[in-house]
């Protein structure tokens, strides 16, 4: 078993996928990386709030989101910034009512909100986030 916590101990994107132990993870992965042609990065974040070993979603120099594992399920963080406020904004109304909770609850600071979102299936919430993916993509 991995230890998220070691940072002298980079995992990779196999053991974190034996970690997290939901098929689920694999597909999302296997989906952002197919529709954005980018690859998955592993990093180590010293940040107080979530410390620990990640996987980053880049393109083009942009984070499109981070995944922070979990076990039997993954947390996923989405900055939704000034640039993507107004179309997330528009787009809430037919998103997951947990989505727009976590939406209105998250406190903006600096034009920012961190959404972080729990995934565990492959339901409404997972084309909720998708779709979040693809308007910071193309913002």
């Amino acid at each position: 078993m991995i230890n998220l916590q070691d940072k002298n101990c980079c995992p990779t994107v196999t053991q974190i996928n034996e970690y997290i132990g939901n098929p689920i993870f694999t597909q999302f992965c296997s989906e952002i990386k197919d529709t954005y042609e980018c690859k998955e990065k592993v990093e180590y974040s010293s940040c107080s709030w979530e410390k620990g070993w990640n996987i980053k979603f880049k393109k083009a120099g942009k984070t499109l989101c981070t995944v922070y594992p979990r076990e039997n399920y993954f947390t996923v963080l989405i900055v939704i910034g000034i640039k993507e406020k107004t179309l997330v904004e528009a787009i809430l109304p037919e998103c997951t009512v947990e989505l727009s909770d976590i939406y209105h609850q998250t406190k903006e600071g600096n034009g920012q909100r961190w959404l972080m979102i729990d995934l565990e299936d492959k339901e409404d919430m997972y084309n909720d986030v998708l779709r979040l993916i693809e308007i910071r993509r193309n913002c």
